[in-house]
């Protein structure tokens, strides 16, 4: 990441050195998954679609701790892999919109919630900006070579209530609280780097 591009990071020092934790960031590009784990202060185990896992891909992912998710269904091995990875103290990254779009976490899913609640693990905001920029592109697909992209880490937070509860309610409601902080992440971080986007 350092090589083809100018990653910026602030406020890594909020990551917590050890534990578990789950990394919520927004998506915009394919490019802010592998830009997150070339520059996060601890290892990230994501959950990538399984369609993702193809010729040499397959066994660098998995060497390299990411877990696969058939998103057709409820994929039990992949829910089994990531609370695994938190019960062993790591770091799990999700893109809780579950795919690219706007990147500005205006429609979350339920499975972020689900994790922080059934894991307790706490939840630290990630927005990365810069990803989607347009101008100066050689490859349609990427970003400028040499561009500047933004990581930026937020503050940690619990998901749950204290309730321990872990019914449809609850969750639904820890996915709104959820959302709130996430939203709020993303305007402080656009402030902070002068960035729309």
């Amino acid at each position: 990441m350092y090589g083809l591009w100018k990653p910026r990071v602030l406020g890594a020092w909020r990551v917590p050195a050890a534990g578990p934790v789950i990394f919520a960031v927004n998506h915009s590009h394919i490019l802010d998954g592998p830009m997150l784990m070339g520059t996060a202060p601890r290892p990230v185990h994501f959950l990538i679609k399984k369609e993702a896992f193809v010729g040499p891909l397959d066994p660098f992912l998995l060497g390299i701790g990411q877990l696969k998710v058939d998103r057709s269904t409820t994929d039990r091995a992949a829910i089994t892999g990531a609370l695994g990875a938190l019960e062993a103290g790591g770091v799990l990254g999700i893109f809780p919109e579950g795919t690219r779009g706007e990147g500005d976490f205006a429609s979350l899913r339920a499975g972020l919630a689900y994790f922080a609640v059934r894991s307790g693990a706490p939840i630290v905001p990630v927005a990365v900006l810069g990803s989607a920029e347009r101008s100066g592109r050689l490859v349609k697909t990427l970003p400028p070579l040499r561009g500047k992209v933004d990581v930026v880490f937020g503050d940690a937070f619990e998901a749950g209530d204290g309730s321990g509860l872990r019914t449809r309610k609850a969750l639904d409601e820890a996915t709104v609280r959820i959302q709130g902080r996430l939203a709020d992440h993303l305007e402080i971080a656009r402030r902070a780097t002068g960035r729309a986007g």
